[in-house]
């Protein structure tokens, strides 16, 4: 499994009663892999799985798994702030078919210190056999992953990448420049996908990229192939949005450039709520410098 490129964060749609949406999802899998999406992840932070019941959990990453057919990697969100459920959670996954692998983030809440965050990712890995990314995300968790915690987890060998979402250059070139080569570290945030590209990510794993495949497929897949030219310009194109869809809190407003697209709805479970008006007329506003607002928005496939 060579894990490189651009995912998506996948946005779980739901209908105007609430329930998740089967068929939407199903398409917006099937568009996502027809515009160059090298990887997709079910059921994270994106994907709204707090929110999820048990059974639309599963539900979720099965069609997700089920769409995909098996031409891109699928690795489902599976995050708990105890370690007993989430290892638990893990197995329910395990019986899933098809599905490539798991994403599981820093146990929220608890604060655990780095040996109780390694105890709980080495407890998950070890009670399964799929390929585990770790995610790091301490924006959200209130929890930080260190570099020497995580390279004593890449020792373990299910263990394959991590996504890295601190944000903090400084430690991610830190574990890029002591973790085995085989160790997969992915840009967390679409903003600093270059950056993190240019001192050794394996990709990206989007939110900007429910929206614009094509265009941050193009980009990633332009930096590992050291064509710098093409990727900070697409970079330096999509730059704005990429910033617009993090002016409130993930995923409203990404949902609510989907639904500007004509691509989704967007409703959403709360505690989360749509966009302001405001932030409705900015998003507006940085599509229609784009050019993405047209006649035939789900036509668009241009890249700039």
């Amino acid at each position: 499994m060579n894990l490189q490129g651009c995912g998506t964060a996948l946005v779980t749609p739901f209908r105007p009663d609430g329930s998740v949406d089967e068929a939407a999802l199903i398409a917006h899998v099937n568009w996502q892999i027809a515009n160059g999406v090298s990887l997709l992840i079910p059921v994270g932070t994106t994907g709204e799985a707090s929110t999820l019941t048990e059974a639309e959990w599963l539900r979720v990453v099965e069609l997700t798994v089920m769409a995909a057919a098996g031409r891109v990697p699928v690795f489902a969100g599976c995050t708990h702030n105890a370690t007993h459920v989430a290892v638990a959670n893990a197995r329910k996954l395990a019986r899933i078919s098809g599905l490539t692998g798991i994403l599981t983030a820093n146990p929220f809440y608890n604060r655990p210190g780095q040996e109780g965050q390694f105890q709980h990712f080495q407890a998950i890995a070890s009670s399964v056999d799929l390929p585990i990314l770790l995610y790091n995300i301490p924006g959200r968790t209130a929890a930080n992953l260190e570099p020497d915690t995580v390279l004593r987890l890449s020792e373990i060998p299910n263990i394959v990448g991590i996504k890295e979402s601190s944000g903090n250059m400084a430690q991610i070139t830190s574990l890029l420049t002591q973790a085995p080569r085989a160790f997969r570290v992915f840009a967390g945030d679409d903003a600093l996908a270059l950056p993190i590209l240019a001192v050794g990510g394996a990709g990206l794993i989007s939110v900007a990229s429910n929206a614009i495949p094509q265009q941050m497929a193009q980009m990633v897949a332009s930096a590992l192939t050291d064509n710098w030219i093409a990727a900070r310009r697409i970079n330096r194109h999509y730059f704005a949005f990429m910033q617009a869809i993090f002016l409130e809190p993930s995923p409203a407003p990404i949902k609510a450039v989907l639904k500007l697209l004509g691509r989704g709805t967007e409703g959403m479970r709360l505690p989360m709520v749509p966009v302001t008006p405001a932030t409705r007329r900015k998003l507006e506003t940085v599509l229609g410098e784009l050019g993405l607002l047209h006649d035939n928005p789900k036509d668009n496939l241009r890249i700039f």
